[in-house]
């Protein structure tokens, strides 16, 4: 069965780790599927006679879904759930492939489906033999897929926002510039005055850390408030960040707008122990 999905957000791409390599994966309807064809190839598989088996299959559920792809663009990719993944692996004989596939088809055949499920089930995959150095690695490549999930997500929020109007055209800009930095783990390569900052980066160091949660809601207020008076009402843009090893939405703005956070900070700064190492109102 082969479904068309409505009009709706286009859907992003998880990267689960398998073999040295992933398995691109998406959420439809709240349910993992696979992205058929970016494994089949991996596997030397023809897309396309898998793809014309399975609509032949009554017990084959497709999908076709809108994706946000690695150039950013937006494409519709045919994606199966986990079911009729491993029905799929169960129906191709390994002695009718070619000698490249063949490892490759066997290896899928008994280890993908668990690892699928187990990722979107357990919040990882780890192969019970594998050495510290591989789990290592398991663990920067999952660090690498959260990073770039993320800032595919503010990409997009980003996108929506200036559609309506909600933020303006450099602040889009620069946080493109950062996110995108950030999304293949490098430094932004942007102008000084568009590097992004919150509270948090401009409290650090200037007071105890037993007062920043305080200080950080009472600058944050402040700002917001001198922020909505320079750009006639909007609200500053939101992102996740870490906090407490917790991701929680918190306003983020450029150093375009430092000197908002530099007046707020003189009247901010009278109710707390202020850290001698910084002087009032200079820019972190």
């Amino acid at each position: 069965m082969s479904t068309n999905l409505p009009d709706r957000q286009p859907a992003e791409i998880v990267r689960v780790p398998f073999m040295d390599a992933f398995i691109e994966t998406v959420l439809v309807d709240g349910e993992p599927h696979v992205v058929l064809k970016p494994v089949l190839k991996a596997m030397h598989l023809d897309y396309e006679a898998q793809r014309q088996k399975l609509n032949r299959k009554s017990w084959a559920t497709t999908s076709v879904t809108k994706v946000v792809a690695e150039d950013g663009k937006v494409r519709e990719l045919v994606a199966v759930d986990l079911d009729t993944w491993s029905m799929l692996l169960a129906n191709i004989d390994e002695h009718r492939v070619s000698d490249a596939a063949r490892p490759l088809v066997i290896e899928y055949q008994q280890k993908s489906a668990r690892a699928l499920r187990d990722f979107w089930t357990r919040g990882g995959a780890i192969n019970p033999a594998a050495t510290l150095e591989q789990v290592e690695s398991l663990r920067t490549q999952l660090d690498g897929v959260e990073r770039a999930q993320l800032a595919r997500e503010r990409l997009s929020a980003m996108g929506v926002a200036k559609q309506f109007g909600l933020v303006n055209a450099s602040y889009v800009e620069a946080m493109a510039r950062t996110e995108l930095a950030r999304m293949n783990g490098e430094e932004p390569d942007i102008d000084p005055v568009d590097i992004t900052i919150t509270c948090d980066e401009y409290l650090d160091g200037r007071i105890a850390p037993a007062d920043l949660p305080s200080a950080r809601t009472r600058l944050g207020k402040t700002v917001a408030a001198l922020y909505r008076a320079r750009y006639a009402g909007k609200d500053p843009q939101k992102i996740k960040r870490p906090i407490h090893g917790v991701h929680r939405e918190v306003a983020v703005y450029t150093h375009r707008d430092i000197d908002l956070f530099d007046t707020a900070w003189v009247e901010v700064s009278k109710h707390y122990d202020v850290q001698d190492r910084f002087q009032l109102g200079e820019a972190s």
